[in-house]
């Protein structure tokens, strides 16, 4: 696949294909892990996503690959304004844009995958389609970019509570991380193996 490099095949790419260089990116067992917590979880500093993992990701892993998602531009690290001692991790403009991603990711598995334990997060996800992605979107700029959302500025009326789509994700995926959580628990030696 001929490129912006006039057809050469960059040396720290095996080929210019789009495809392969996401799989490059993202192809190892944590990277989209770790995007997945700070996503979908809001786990933002390190102490959370080494302890909170459900996958048990190993510290000197779990460094590894935040340096290399700020090194990708993905994330970046900054002070802790709450703690001096404490970094946060906080998603670019191109982290966000791995959301759809994610979310078709989800939809897929449900289809395909029987197992999946995240039903109700995939049936949320296609019910609420694209439109959902944007708004979840525009709250992950607000959080993390701290860019202002545009829709929580227009009024509402008295007494209607809206409900963010980081609520409705969360509402549908804190029942698979509470159910995931209980069957590890009893099996706490397979946290850690993997």
């Amino acid at each position: 696949m001929p490129g912006r490099s006039g057809g050469r095949v960059r040396k720290d790419h095996r080929s210019e294909c789009v495809i392969n260089q996401m799989v490059e990116m993202f192809g190892d067992k944590w990277s989209l892990l770790v995007i997945r917590d700070i996503i979908f979880v809001n786990r933002r500093h390190f102490r959370e996503l080494l302890t909170k993992s459900l996958e048990g990701i190993a510290s000197n892993m779990l460094a590894d690959r935040l340096q290399r998602l700020i090194e990708q531009g993905i994330i970046v690290k900054s002070d802790d304004a709450s703690h001096k001692q404490k970094v946060i991790y906080s998603l670019t403009e191109k982290g966000i844009g791995l959301l759809p991603l994610l979310m078709e990711m989800v939809v897929w598995g449900h289809k395909y995958l029987p197992d999946s334990g995240l039903r109700g997060l995939a049936k949320v996800l296609e019910a609420g389609g694209p439109k959902l992605w944007e708004e979840f979107m525009a709250e992950l700029r607000e959080t993390h970019l701290r860019a202002p959302n545009a829709k929580r500025k227009t009024r509402r009326p008295m007494g209607s509570a809206r409900i963010s789509a980081m609520q409705k994700l969360q509402a549908a995926y804190d029942p698979a991380l509470a159910k995931r959580k209980a069957s590890v628990g009893t099996r706490p030696s397979l946290l850690r193996q993997r």
